[in-house]
């Protein structure tokens, strides 16, 4: 009963607390966008590594004015927690796990592209192997012929927690530095060298 009463209350607070600091640290550092100017209007699969999406909803709102976009959580306790939090930003969410049922999770964010929604996902996630490229993210691009856009998330100043992502938090007063690379096209691509590519264009500023 306690620990039905006190998730009911983290549900309630943690989301609009949690927004509330996003925002905070988004608008107390300055901001470096080294992307591209326009993206296409077709639906796109937005894709970062685990440890670095805290920040990752001003990067689709430089891009997308008006959200119309699911990110796919897993459905346990701490993705509900996410799920309502970026709920504060116009993002949708996909509940499933790449590690129970993943044909479910596929099938479900096959229909969620093909009606017209971008996708957000960490190919990572939910619980690694760190900043290792699972199957799912490819087979969904090759299935609908949507485009990946690779996100990279690097401020100058930052707290790392000791999880297995290396879980990223911004300090107030530094640079956010956003990288995001043009459309890619893994549609004729053979699956391992598509893995490849992504994993790549992921690490390309990790220091």
């Amino acid at each position: 009963m306690l620990k039905k009463l006190s998730r009911s209350l983290a549900l309630f607070l943690v989301p609009f607390l949690g927004s509330l600091i996003i925002r905070f640290l988004y608008f107390t550092n300055k901001k470096n966008f080294h992307t591209p100017d326009k993206i296409t209007e077709e639906a796109i699969i937005f894709a970062c590594w685990h440890g670095e999406l805290l920040m990752l909803p001003y990067l689709y709102k430089h891009y997308r004015k008006k959200p119309h976009a699911k990110v796919l959580i897993s459905p346990h306790f701490d993705g509900e927690l996410i799920s309502k939090t970026i709920k504060y930003f116009g993002l949708g969410t996909l509940a499933g796990s790449s590690d129970k049922n993943p044909a479910r999770v596929l099938i479900q964010a096959i229909k969620t592209i093909k009606e017209g929604y971008d996708i957000g996902i960490t190919p990572d996630g939910p619980k690694g192997p760190r900043h290792e490229v699972a199957d799912g993210i490819i087979v969904m691009a090759q299935k609908t012929k949507a485009k990946i856009v690779l996100v990279e998330i690097k401020p100058t100043k930052f707290w790392q927690l000791n999880s297995w992502d290396k879980f990223v938090i911004p300090k107030p007063f530094g640079i956010l530095n956003y990288y995001a690379t043009s459309e890619i096209d893994v549609s004729e691509m053979k699956l391992e060298d598509a893995r490849v590519l992504l994993q790549k264009g992921l690490l390309k500023h990790e220091s």
